[in-house]
């Protein structure tokens, strides 16, 4: 299954072909057909289908992608996972309409589809459509209730609308479901931040930084809290690795580090 994260969440990450194709077999062979040799040529022709759509949308292929996902549905119109991947795909287009419609045309063959209702909430939070965005991550937490992202978006829509107790609640979950997840940590350290509560703050982007050393963003922010510390050596350290992995500093914070290099 091809995926996508919310427009401010980069890098956009992707599963491995092998597992999604895995997935998909499953269905294919689960599916009739009016003799074991159209069955083969078909699921031929529709894993052929699927791993050149995969493939194309992972190089940024984005046109190509799209069309090698309407074939799988025209093969098999009740696919759909198909129906997802070309939501996806429009999703990273911009095309918003067109990516809601796919996702629904999913739900409407199989109602409990995970992928199906967690990338609706992601469309509709970045309409601002929260209550329907927060509706579908539930969803699709009933249906799996190890959807770590689920957990982490929705502490991200209720942070937007202030409720603070709810995204910490949600965030801690995320991190409760995958003690490894970065992004949850990374998360909850922007929610005591802003609010000065510095000292809890920090251990959560280091806790970031112990499972992924190239979080440049977490560098960024320590670089701003150690500097607020006084604590200038680990500000330079944290600025030098922010800059390495892609986290731009404002200008005149760089500049005012230098006094103390």
């Amino acid at each position: 299954m091809l995926q996508r994260y919310p427009k401010q969440e980069i890098p956009l990450e992707m599963r491995k072909i092998g597992t999604f194709l895995l997935i998909f077999f499953f269905l294919l062979y689960a599916c009739g057909g009016s003799s074991k040799t159209r069955r083969e040529d078909k699921a031929l022709s529709l894993e052929e289908h699927f791993q050149l759509g995969y493939k194309a949308a992972e190089r940024g292929n984005l046109q190509e992608a799209e069309r090698e996902f309407k074939k799988v549905i025209k093969l098999d119109p009740k696919n759909a996972r198909a129906h997802v991947n070309l939501g996806i795909v429009y999703g990273r287009m911009g095309k918003g309409d067109e990516e809601i419609r796919e996702y629904k045309k999913a739900l409407r063959l199989d109602p409990a589809l995970t992928e199906a209702h967690f990338h609706l909430g992601i469309a509709y939070s970045e309409r601002g459509e929260y209550q329907e965005a927060i509706s579908h991550y539930k969803k699709a937490l009933q249906s799996n209730p190890a959807y770590v992202e689920a957990y982490n978006n929705l502490g991200n829509i209720y942070l937007k609308q202030g409720k603070m107790e709810e995204a910490l609640a949600h965030y801690k979950r995320a991190i409760e479901v995958k003690p490894d997840y970065a992004r949850g940590y990374f998360n909850l350290a922007n929610l005591y931040r802003p609010r000065g509560e510095i000292e809890q703050a920090i251990p959560y982007y280091q806790k970031a930084l112990e499972i992924n050393p190239q979080y440049g963003e977490a560098h960024r922010h320590l670089a701003y809290l150690y500097y607020q510390k006084g604590e200038y050596s680990s500000a330079i350290h944290h600025a030098d690795l922010a800059g390495k992995w892609g986290a731009l500093l404002d200008a005149q914070f760089l500049e005012l580090l230098k006094v103390h290099r």
